[in-house]
């Protein structure tokens, strides 16, 4: 093979590589406003509160992340599903609205029309809306309540860290102040 066939193979190669290898997280957001609170109810303490659009396209998978304080959520176009990183996912449709927080998780949109929603983030001052899990890797937890610990459960759990047995899960909801 000459030199120029050889280099049009790896050229070629590598942009199939490119093309199917690379997942791309397409959602697009808008954000519509952002403003500080001395204190929020919610958290307890100051806040930042940050209004946003979140737009889907029929395909589109967000990458694994959580939220450090509440999102409020309305569906307003298409179906938004949420994929647990713990596992299951819920889906809500036009009109609906739902909260997220804490656990990590992913929106997709596995349907065949566009997603909108507007968003409303409520975080800690200072912190981020949304923390995006390293390498995009599918992490559980954290632990909500201290039913997610009984039988085996806390061996679920790897984010923030893992359990060594039921009573590490339970001390860490209760740390929390989820005594639930």
């Amino acid at each position: 093979m000459n030199s120029r066939r050889k280099k049009l193979i790896v050229l070629t190669s590598l942009t199939a590589f490119v093309c199917l290898g690379v997942t791309v997280y397409a959602a697009t957001t808008v954000t519509l406003g952002v403003g500080n609170a001395p204190h929020s109810d919610t958290l307890g303490g100051p806040a930042t509160m940050t209004a946003r659009t979140l737009s889907l396209a029929p395909g589109d998978v967000n990458a694994w992340h959580y939220h450090p304080g509440p999102l409020f959520n309305i569906v307003t176009q298409g179906t938004v599903t949420v994929e647990d990183g713990c596992g299951g996912e819920q889906s809500y449709t036009v009109g609906q609205a739902f909260e997220e927080g804490g656990r990590v998780h992913r929106p997709k949109n596995i349907g065949s029309v566009p997603t909108f929603a507007y968003q409303m983030f409520v975080v800690p001052l200072g912190e981020p809306t949304t923390v995006s899990i390293p390498q995009n890797v599918r992490m559980c937890g954290p632990v909500r309540n201290v039913d997610e610990c009984a039988n085996g459960g806390w061996m679920n759990f790897n984010f923030p860290h893992a359990f060594n047995n039921q009573g590490e899960c339970v001390a860490f909801v209760q740390s929390k102040g989820n005594h639930q």
